[in-house]
């Protein structure tokens, strides 16, 4: 499989979007994210349009809300935008609270297009990789994530059981083995 040169205008938006911004796992630019969970989706059987919708998985929630999903319906087309939806907790400005969101969003889930769950378990997939990289057994680290050390292993134990439900694919695995790897140095 190929992708088009359309990659390379997404590349543009992603950074348009996302170049000025951080990671909250050490600090690292937050396109390095992006570029990251779009490398995990190809890497795993992902078509053009999960690929840049993994470069733009965030641009609704973080930058810009309605307005960004239309500029990637309009520049990218339904698909890719019906894909950075189904990534999307929440696209109004301020959020609503923390664990309400994700619980809403994780409700979508089952609703949402098949191929977003590629998208989504890669994202998660690379949260988890940074954490592990980043982690230090000092409670401060908890203070960078809005739901603290309890909310943020609930809530990607409840994604990836939400992802699991009624699909099937390679990626799955690695998620679980990046879970249960966390806990266990949580556990440290």
């Amino acid at each position: 499989m190929r992708y088009s040169p359309r990659v390379l205008r997404a590349f543009e938006l992603m950074y348009e979007f996302h170049g000025r911004q951080t990671r909250k796992c050490g600090g690292a630019p937050y396109i390095t994210h992006l570029v990251a969970v779009a490398g995990l989706a190809g890497e795993y059987g992902g078509s053009e349009e999960q690929f840049i919708a993994a470069l733009l998985h965030d641009a609704v929630e973080d930058q810009g809300g309605h307005g960004a999903l239309q500029r990637i319906r309009g520049e990218f087309g339904e698909a890719v935008a019906d894909l950075v939806w189904a990534c999307t907790d929440a696209w109004e400005h301020p959020k609503p609270a923390w664990r309400a969101r994700k619980e809403a969003h994780l409700a979508r889930i089952p609703g949402a297009p098949i191929d977003a769950r590629l998208v989504l378990a890669a994202d998660k997939l690379h949260n988890l990789q940074s954490m592990l990289r980043t982690y230090t057994h000092d409670e401060a680290y908890w203070r960078q994530f809005n739901a603290g050390r309890e909310g943020t292993l609930w809530y990607y134990d409840a994604m990836g059981d939400a992802l699991q439900e009624g699909w099937e694919h390679a990626i799955l695995a690695e998620l679980d083995s990046a879970r249960r790897r966390f806990r266990a140095l949580l556990e440290e």
